[in-house]
């Protein structure tokens, strides 16, 4: 199993996501902003949190132009797998791969603290490793993670059961109180919590260690 981690200027969690990838079984490539293709043999792509390009214009705007996207795109668009975490989840949705924006918090103010998330389906390869309506802890950190889709897109998410996590106590005003969502073939994954910073007992909480895992087990070769 073969991911790819992509490293952007301002990324802050690429480590922390390659560690959680390595804990799981995976062989992890870092992959720089300016290349324009991925390693051969990838799996799953990650792209992580932080400030890319210090978040000017939109968050995860300019990075989303970056030459290593399309890359991404044209892996997502084969039906490769990708997981994008906080700044990841901004930058999928300015590439057009998943649906929706990340607007400024509703409190217009950054917030950090550990959540409750609501599993809303447990039928993907990311959600494998839990049950519907299980009830986990995940840390946040952003200042624009408040999800934001048209009332066509929203029904259509919930219709298709691509709604993948909901907060218990929406800390943000995302519409629909969505934490995270998946794409229409649902193998592409984005969230502004962080499982890879509740990915071991030494982070104070290791809910987000079934993401990693539910991946490996169906990642594994037979």
């Amino acid at each position: 199993m073969r991911a790819a981690v992509i490293v952007f200027p301002g990324s802050n969690c690429d480590r922390d996501l390659a560690v959680a990838f390595g804990q799981a079984g995976f062989s992890v490539d870092m992959v720089w902003h300016k290349d324009d293709r991925l390693p051969e043999g990838v799996d799953i792509v990650g792209v992580p949190g932080g400030f890319s390009y210090g978040d000017y214009l939109r968050c995860g705007a300019i990075a989303a132009r970056s030459p290593v996207c399309n890359a991404v795109v044209e892996h997502a668009e084969r039906g490769g797998y990708v997981l994008g975490v906080c700044n990841g989840f901004q930058i999928l949705t300015e590439t057009g791969i998943l649906p929706g924006a990340l607007l400024r918090n509703a409190g217009l103010k950054y917030i950090c603290r550990t959540v409750g998330l609501r599993v809303e389906t447990a039928d993907s390869a990311f959600t494998g490793g839990y049950g519907t309506g299980d009830v986990i802890d995940i840390p946040i950190a952003h200042h624009d993670g408040n999800y934001f889709a048209d009332d066509d897109t929203l029904a259509r998410l919930r219709g298709e059961d691509r709604v993948a996590f909901t907060y218990q106590d929406n800390p943000n005003g995302s519409r629909d109180d969505i934490a995270g969502i998946l794409s229409a073939n649902r193998r592409v994954l984005g969230m502004m919590p962080h499982p890879e910073r509740a990915a071991d007992p030494g982070h104070g909480g290791s809910d987000g260690t079934a993401v990693f895992r539910a991946l490996a087990g169906v990642l594994q070769p037979a």
